[in-house]
């Protein structure tokens, strides 16, 4: 796939859904489970950075909940790039050819290429992104369940990053 993002212009509906984001505040505790490497959890977690808990935003209250709200999806083939990494790397474990660091980014770039093909669209206009709605308190998995992408977990063959864009709630005037 190409990284112009201009190629997916014409495609943004092969990758963006309408969805009814299933909140759940208890969602945000994932942040803090235990993964092999960081036994508490992401380092982000309770560092006070502004986009992880406890300082991130609860979803419903930074954006219009009463507004239609889409999900931006990336999926990554994570089963053909371990193929292609064990080709060149005979002796490496399943671990080491899953291993995030060689293809995250990757994908990461992509779904950022994505969302900004959307909010560049007239309809979207006004809409902001958020790129880790869990934070937020957003099940990721039961949101996309309910439009029929079912999530791996771990992934095996398909890993999917999604963003969620919505307009944020108004704050009244004073």
């Amino acid at each position: 796939m190409s990284s112009d993002p201009t190629v997916f212009e014409s495609d943004w509906r092969l990758f963006t859904f309408e969805v009814a984001p299933v909140i759940d505040y208890s969602i945000r505790a994932l942040c803090g489970k235990p993964y092999p490497g960081h036994k508490k959890g992401c380092p982000k977690f309770r560092s006070g950075h502004i986009g992880c808990p406890p300082c991130a935003p609860f979803f419903d209250r930074e954006f219009d909940i009463n507004l239609p709200i889409y999900a931006v999806v990336n999926r990554f083939d994570i089963k053909s790039h371990m193929e292609k990494l064990a080709a060149r790397n005979p002796s490496w474990s399943e671990r080491q050819l899953r291993c995030c660091l060689y293809w995250q980014a990757t994908a990461r770039k992509r779904l950022k290429e994505k969302i900004g093909c959307v909010l560049r669209l007239e309809q979207f206009k006004d809409y902001e992104s958020t790129t880790c709605p869990e934070a937020m308190g957003v099940n990721v998995s039961e949101t996309l369940e309910m439009i029929g992408i079912i999530l791996e977990w771990p992934p095996m063959t398909v890993a999917h990053q999604v963003a969620i864009i919505a307009k944020k709630t108004e704050v009244p005037a004073r």
